[in-house]
């Protein structure tokens, strides 16, 4: 005996009941703005309120702008600034490579409080960067220093110098004395200048990796 199936009929279109689409979920994540655990209603939805969004679209437009303005500082660079930079880039080094060490003028480890640059401690030149700008980079002619002690009527350049002396010795210091009317008249090239700020921004991290 042959069973006969019933051919399969189709309801027209208005007839049929609604089609029921899921509606997807996704993991819970921490809002880029406030850092609260959220659940997340669309994709890539990353924060978790409309305050929320405002702040996050205020910190993008802060960002780009900050963006903007390094752009156009380092597109109008003069040499005067890439001189600075690489004079903040040794500074940084010279103080963190004499950090166990008290001030090169009085022998004293307190700073004396002082707030700026570097705390209350500069790197110090024995023979000045104006009178000779060939030893502005000499790591045996610069120091750590008490700032009361680098500020003119702080402290006398025999202090120093016995301090220097104690520190490298007294013929390194004839030697770096010698240099100091050495017939050079060095100017810095921008591209030079640029390497010693990579120079020594790559020592200071070094030393902070040993220390």
């Amino acid at each position: 005996m042959t069973l006969s199936r019933s051919p399969l009929k189709r309801k027209p279109l208005g007839q049929r009941g609604p089609i029921l689409k899921s509606t997807p979920t996704y993991r819970q994540r921490k809002c880029s703005v406030c850092a609260e655990t959220f659940r997340p209603q669309r994709m890539g939805m990353r924060v978790c309120s409309p305050e929320c969004a405002a702040a996050h679209v205020r910190r993008e437009r802060e960002k780009a702008d900050r963006k903007e303005l390094r752009e156009y500082r380092a597109a109008n660079k003069k040499k005067g600034d890439y001189l600075s930079e690489a004079q903040a880039a040794f500074n940084a080094y010279i103080r963190y490579r004499d950090r166990d060490l008290p001030c090169i003028c009085c022998a004293s480890f307190d700073a004396g409080g002082a707030g700026g640059m570097g705390g209350g401690w500069d790197a110090g030149h024995w023979i000045s960067r104006g009178h000779a700008p060939h030893l502005r980079f000499h790591e045996q002619n610069v120091h750590k220093q008490r700032k009361g002690c680098n500020r003119p009527g702080g402290t006398t350049r025999a202090k120093y110098r016995l301090g220097l002396v104690a520190r490298i010795g007294e013929m390194a210091v004839l030697e770096l004395e010698a240099l100091e009317y050495a017939p050079t008249e060095k100017r810095w090239t921008v591209e030079e200048l640029i390497a010693i700020k990579a120079t020594y921004k790559a020592k200071l991290k070094a030393l902070k990796e040993t220390a």
